[in-house]
């Protein structure tokens, strides 16, 4: 027979929850922001730019009583048709398929055709809670207003719960994920405790490349560039990372380079030194620019990148 304190730590065994979730929305309605917020580190990419997550990240936030695995997926494109934007809808869908809850996130006050096409992806036999994302906005400050536009929401589909949240200035994400937590079947942690994404640090270095590509280019050239590391090593404490910056015509290549190789420099400076915060170590960090046409139509060339 169970002793009254084995019994009490059978019952907190069982007690904890671990499972998987979900983070899906059109683009730019900050689910990647959101997800760096929630796990408490930067580990998908940011930007102003819709459409800037190309692959699916998975970010892992553990405390006292749950481990809950995030998954960070593009934004459904229903635009501009082509292998690449395919590959990112059938991550999204895939991305769908085999998680706990779904978190759908939506822009306060503003709900579009683009969040109707999504909604239709979502399967029926998994619990999604609606996010009501960027509430720090103006329009979304009137608390009767939010609330009205939530109901008209929630009225869209049979959602199992909804929630508040500002990711970009970190508010209510806390009270997130305890919203989250009861959806988690009751389960050991998968990861260790101090794990926080399972993500190469070879795919954390492209990955912060490619945001300041993002950053600081114009508004349609970041869509046609896409970044691959070619030689990734460690000598006498120094991780030496070489990336190279992929676009489909010469005439591109001076735009990323900039006068006098002023906007690459920028570039690869504010990258190496992200990649020094996250990853603790010294950096030499090379990039460089060279065609590669038709990338964003190559099947092949697109699963050599993870996608």
């Amino acid at each position: 027979m169970l002793s009254e304190r084995e019994i009490v730590q059978t019952e907190s065994v069982r007690a904890y929850r671990c499972g998987f979730i979900a983070i899906v929305g059109r683009p730019n309605v900050g689910k990647s922001t959101l997800m760096n917020h929630l796990i408490g580190q930067k580990i998908s990419i940011t930007s102003k730019k819709a459409q800037t997550t190309r692959h699916k990240v998975t970010g892992i936030y553990t405390d006292a009583d749950a481990q809950l695995v995030f998954v960070d997926t593009p934004g459904f494109q229903t635009d501009h048709r082509n292998a690449l934007n395919d590959r990112l809808n059938l991550n999204v869908t895939e991305a769908m398929g085999g998680v706990d809850v779904i978190v759908f996130v939506v822009e306060a006050m503003r709900f579009t055709d683009a969040d109707r096409t999504v909604l239709k992806q979502l399967p029926g036999h998994t619990p999604v809670v609606l996010v009501a994302n960027k509430t720090d906005k103006e329009k979304a400050k009137d608390t009767f207003a939010l609330q009205a536009f939530i109901d008209g929401v929630m009225r869209e589909f049979p959602f199992s719960g909804s929630a508040t949240v500002s990711a970009k200035h970190g508010l209510r994400i806390a009270l997130l994920l305890e919203t989250l937590k009861p959806y988690l079947p009751e389960s050991v942690p998968l990861y260790p405790e101090d794990m926080v994404t399972d993500k190469s640090s070879r795919f954390l270095a492209m990955e912060i490349v490619r945001e300041k590509l993002f950053r600081y280019l114009g508004e349609e050239l970041p869509y046609a560039v896409n970044v691959e590391v070619e030689r990734f090593k460690e000598e006498n404490g120094v991780w030496h990372i070489y990336i190279a910056v992929l676009v489909d015509k010469e005439n591109q290549k001076p735009i990323i380079i900039g006068k006098g190789g002023e906007k690459l420099k920028k570039i690869s400076t504010e990258a190496r030194l992200d990649m020094e915060k996250l990853f603790d170590v010294k950096v030499f960090l090379k990039v460089w620019v060279k065609v590669k046409s038709g990338w964003a139509d190559d099947v092949r060339f697109l699963n050599e990148l993870g996608m």
